[in-house]
């Protein structure tokens, strides 16, 4: 049984808005990037995950509850980090925290002080009341009342938005931590550094709907790989094309600058090596396709793509 599982999930808010039979699951112990621009549909998926949206179509499960009719049931044991933080008027961090654990039925101060000490949360800030709050003081108040109960599950929407980098490298090696303990995480964002340091397996979305899902891992040590070729000369460059082996495929070439851009697979690395050594080449560079790049192919027709990093 997966913890969490979102199943053909839509809600159509018209003008190509919403999400479109959007469908995952999510294995205890995992971390799962979720990863868009702003307005491809992440926040709505959440929302419907959380329970606090009724689907149109399909359903939203934690712990095998279906979220918006079990939404008391469940809270208790879910750590939430909302992508917008509004936190309530009139309160103190102090007074914020206090109202949380209240809300979730659970305290574990030693978690708390562990999170308040990690994320810089000092004695005077908690006094403050939250509308004189910075967003990035904000940000790491609903950081820490999210982790603090030790929850089982953490569901986490563009988490350390408003975060310096300090911060954010912080919140990333914590993850990585609790990820070791057997939680289980959804990370939603569009920061790829982010995504790419922390989860197990990625799914990309685009105008609401799931355009790619896949292991992070297979894109880190993929079986294709590209190469960047330089020549002395053009008729080296001219040969190499004339008598291309079969196992090359030539992505471009460029005779002004006298480069060729090509994929192999790994099982023929060897016999690739050997065949451009009888070239006259200047310099041979090993290209590897980060998340951003596997990211852009999705987004290649777009001028903005709403904010990705």
């Amino acid at each position: 049984m997966s913890v969490i599982e979102v199943n053909h999930l839509t809600k159509d808010y018209g003008f190509g808005r919403g999400v479109f039979d959007v469908s995952f699951k999510i294995e205890k112990g995992e971390v799962f990037g979720f990863l868009g621009p702003n307005g491809a549909g992440k926040s709505t998926t959440i929302r419907h995950l959380m329970g606090f949206s009724k689907p149109q179509k399909g359903n939203t499960k934690i712990f095998d509850k279906e979220t918006f009719d079990n939404y008391y049931q469940i809270l208790n044991n879910v750590g939430y980090i909302p992508g917008e933080i509004a936190l309530p008027q009139g309160l103190t961090g102090y007074s914020f925290i206090d109202m949380m654990q209240k809300m979730y039925g659970k305290k574990n101060d030693f978690m708390l002080k562990r999170m308040l000490d990690m994320f810089k949360l000092e004695d005077n800030v908690l006094k403050m009341e939250t509308k004189r709050m910075s967003l990035g003081v904000k940000r790491k108040l609903a950081i820490v009342t999210a982790f603090m109960s030790d929850p089982d599950v953490l569901i986490l929407d563009e988490p350390t938005s408003g975060l310096d980098p300090v911060m954010q490298e912080v919140f990333i090696n914590f993850i990585k931590e609790e990820k070791n303990r057997g939680k289980t995480i959804l990370l939603s964002s569009h920061i790829f550094s982010e995504v790419d340091a922390t989860c197990d397996r990625i799914c990309i979305i685009k105008d609401g709907k799931i355009v790619s899902e896949f292991v992070a891992n297979d894109l880190k040590h993929a079986t294709l790989k590209q190469f960047k070729i330089t020549f002395n000369n053009l008729k080296s460059l001219e040969d190499f094309i004339d008598n291309k082996k079969r196992f090359i495929n030539i992505i471009d070439s460029n005779k002004e600058k006298l480069t060729i851009n090509l994929t192999c697979l790994d099982k023929d690395i060897n016999e690739f090596i050997d065949y451009i050594s009888n070239y006259n080449i200047k310099e041979f560079t090993n290209i590897k396709e980060t998340l951003q790049d596997f990211f852009m192919k999705f987004y290649k027709e777009d001028k903005d793509f709403g904010g990705a990093l």
